[in-house]
Formats: structure tokens, C-alpha cells, sequence
């Protein structure tokens, strides 16, 4: 299991291809609302992929919002779950977000990744509510001094 910061047009390809899997096909999601002016090489924020054996089986990014590291878009393929690859994806996009400086990070939690989110330090801040007709609920860490 390794990561990378995607710097080419091939790898963001992939990355949306898995989110293409998951979001739209898997959960229904429109593509309209999947993919935005964040998803592109220029934008202001990190895509990253995740390998298993060698194969781009997951993605997230980061962008600053409000001095938060927010961790967005972050999915794996079905048949590559219960490896521990969602741990490593925020894992990496943490880093990516303190080596900006940044002391806190903040997500979207669909409501049934909810205790995942907890075991990793994240705490549900606020209400739950619908974004692209999912539960979400909004989970906020703060970052420890090492």
C-alpha cells in the first residue's frame, strides 16, 4: 500500500475513474454534482491515489477552506475495502494538510462511515443533513503537536 500526490493528467483520469465507480455508479450520485472546478491538475488543492499491490484502487483530496485541511472525495474501489486503505488515504491527505501549516482538518461524512471517521480522531460537529440525497453529517480533528 502506497500513495501519491497525482501531478499528470493520466493519474487524475484514474482518480476520477474510481470515483466514477463509486460515487456515480455505485452510490448513484449525479455526475453533475460529483465533479467540480476543483478537478483539475491547476486547482487549488491535492488529488492523491492509493495502491493496492500496485493498482490505483482509491482517491481523495485536500484544499484549504477556512483554515481547515478539508478531506474530500475519498473513496476505494468495492473489492479493495477492509484493507485499511481508507485509514492511509486520510492518513496521507493529514499530512498533506499539516505540511501546509495547517492545524485542523475537516470532512463530510456520509452518516454510515460515521465510526470510521471516529476511530481516526474525527468528532461530528453540528446536524446531520443531505448532500446529493446522502446523509452527511460534518466531523472536525484537531491536529496533536508532535
Amino acid at each position: 500500500m502506497n500513495t501519491t500526490i497525482i501531478t499528470t493528467e493520466n493519474d487524475l483520469q484514474t482518480a476520477f475513474a474510481i470515483r466514477k465507480a463509486v460515487f456515480i455508479e455505485e452510490q448513484q450520485i449525479p455526475a453533475s454534482e460529483e465533479y467540480d472546478e476543483f478537478d483539475a491538475l491547476e486547482a487549488a488543492c491535492d488529488h492523491i491515489l492509493v495502491y493496492y499491490n500496485a493498482q490505483p484502487v482509491g482517491t481523495g483530496r485536500l484544499r484549504v477552506v477556512d483554515g481547515y485541511g478539508k478531506l474530500e472525495r475519498i473513496c476505494i474501489l468495492e473489492e479493495f475495502r477492509k484493507y485499511g486503505l481508507g485509514k492511509v488515504i486520510i492518513q496521507t491527505l493529514e499530512a498533506l494538510a499539516q505540511e501546509k501549516g495547517l492545524t485542523k482538518s475537516k470532512l463530510s461524512a456520509q452518516v454510515y462511515a460515521e465510526g470510521f471517521y471516529e476511530k481516526l480522531g474525527y468528532t461530528r460537529t453540528g446536524e446531520e443533513y443531505m448532500d446529493a440525497g446522502i446523509p452527511h453529517i460534518l466531523m472536525k480533528k484537531q491536529f496533536t503537536e508532535s
